[in-house]
């Protein structure tokens, strides 16, 4: 899943968004802290292509992207808004293809704008980015090339505290940085930052009024913190190969960072530092039992700021859970299944 899965909905109540081979499926708590309902379908029963993507606006409705077939050989984008985690999601609803017909171009990216409007990201046939938003009044507005050449998969879509939508993308050897102008506008290509990039490890994340922060894993393995305007910096080695998470929080009464990853040797791996004071340092605490290869991490707050993470691995379906104690640092409590 492209984005943050694990999210906290309007009713305050948590879900995650867990893809399968034709849908993507929604788990929701009945009430804070659990226990937790069993899956359901979103959007109808529409098969989907694999590799969907979520975004969260400020209102905390949720915005899904996927790829469905349309015939031999050609698929289509679908677009779906969940308004609460435990009403259902509104059906999928067609926005198109970039190229106007073809086959599943890449995996898509949403994010929202502080006026709600979604807006779905894709890489294109000729390698390039494209980009379908909301109307303010209903409806959508028109496939926008973005440029852009010989775009890498997994591009990452924040929406900065600004309201204004921003878009990350790796090419080979360096990194692409869209934005909007203002409210409304289409994203331009503000700069191209020389630096390497491990495809698949980009994660973008609102850090102050003013930046936004792009992690990512270089070809030695460091993860590495981008801020458009700057220079990347190391923060640490990688815990593993996948992908990272990423949160502010408040810790101890501090604005800060955490990442979550799952390490080689299997676990969950933490690590906090001050926000955007990546030269504070920041180490690795390991969490958890050893999970699947293929787990993946998220991170969210619940309704009273407390950090959560979540694992699941798609090949087995586990799902677990942990949250913050209500202690200094970040002592988590036993991990549960749900």
């Amino acid at each position: 899943m492209n984005g943050d899965w694990l999210i906290r909905g309007r009713d305050g109540r948590l879900s995650v968004y867990l893809p399968t081979d034709e849908a993507v499926l929604c788990r929701a708590e009945l009430g804070p802290g659990g226990p937790w309902e069993p899956a359901r379908t979103v959007g109808g029963d529409q098969k989907l292509r694999p590799g969907p993507a979520v975004g969260q606006g400020a209102d905390a409705y949720a915005h899904l992207a996927a790829w469905r077939p349309t015939k031999a050989g050609e698929a289509g984008l679908v677009h779906s808004t969940h308004f609460r985690p435990r009403l259902a999601a509104l059906d999928w609803i067609p926005i198109g293809h970039p190229n106007q017909t073809g086959d599943r171009t890449g995996t898509p990216a949403v994010t929202v704008d502080a006026q709600g409007r979604a807006h779905v990201f894709v890489r294109n046939k000729g390698g390039g980015v494209s980009m379908r938003g909301q109307k303010e009044a209903g409806g959508w507005g028109p496939w926008r090339d973005l440029k852009g050449r010989s775009v890498q998969d997994h591009l990452a879509a924040v929406t900065g505290e600004s309201g204004l939508v921003e878009l990350y993308a790796a090419v080979p050897g360096a990194l692409l940085h869209w934005q909007q102008e203002k409210p409304g506008a289409v994203p331009v290509l503000e700069e191209a930052m020389e630096t390497p990039v491990r495809p698949g490890t980009l994660h973008a994340l609102a850090t102050s009024a003013e930046h936004t922060t792009l992690f990512f894993a270089d070809d030695s393995g460091d993860l590495r913190a981008w801020r458009p305007g700057t220079k990347p910096v190391t923060l640490l080695a990688s815990a593993g190969p996948g992908p990272v998470s990423a949160i502010r929080c408040e810790l101890d009464g501090h604005d800060c960072t955490l990442l979550a990853q799952r390490s080689a040797s299997g676990r969950v791996a933490f690590a906090a530092y001050p926000t955007e004071q990546e030269s504070a340092g920041a180490w690795w605490t390991e969490s958890g039992p050893q999970l699947p290869a293929d787990a993946v991490v998220a991170l969210a707050v619940d309704e009273d700021e407390r950090v959560v993470a979540a694992s699941v691995s798609p090949s087995t379906g586990q799902l677990l859970i942990t949250r913050r104690k209500d202690e200094p640092g970040l002592a988590l409590e036993a991990w549960r299944e749900v």
